[in-house]
């Protein structure tokens, strides 16, 4: 018997046009407290961002069978996503008005298989170092017992935001 998800998201045009017109940490602030709408791919893959503060981000997810590779465990690209996005928005909680970003790479190493049965897990984004073109972050997956899941490093490219 097939399983069925369903879940909703909110127009992805409402939270990019607000990129840049206030801080990296302060737009995500918005975002964490619902008062701009989460990336759609949070709804995928049904995860939140929990923590936000200069330099740091913190995205949290329960793994479930429809994340799933054909092996029986949690699909390496749902690992990538959550790294990236903590990496990410780490990069962009440092960010004045007027600037965004865009990941150049993502190196990801995985350490341990997760399921269903792992629990809630963390990705923690931290920034390792920023310039005025560049920025280095790098992400930590962990689980309950602050276990090591899997590690990442990211690139960023830092550029001016159009003008209106």
């Amino acid at each position: 018997m097939g399983r069925i998800r369903t879940y909703e998201w909110d127009d992805p045009a409402i939270t990019a046009a607000a990129v840049g017109r206030a801080s990296g940490l302060e737009f995500l602030r918005e975002v964490r407290a619902g008062r701009l709408p989460a990336a759609p791919v949070a709804a995928t893959l049904d995860f939140t961002l929990d923590e936000v503060d200069e330099g740091r981000a913190e995205f949290s997810f329960t793994p479930g069978e429809e994340h799933y590779n054909p092996i029986g465990s949690v699909h390496g690209g749902v690992y990538a996503t959550l790294l990236d996005s903590a990496a990410g928005c780490a990069v962009q909680s440092t960010l004045p008005v007027g600037m965004g970003y865009t990941s150049l790479d993502l190196t990801v190493k995985f350490l341990k298989r997760i399921t269903a049965d792992t629990g809630r897990v963390r990705a923690i984004g931290t920034v390792v170092s920023r310039g005025r073109q560049t920025a280095l972050a790098e992400a930590r997956l962990i689980d309950t017992e602050e276990r090591l899941l899997a590690h990442a490093t990211s690139s960023c490219m830092l550029f001016p935001m159009p003008a209106d």
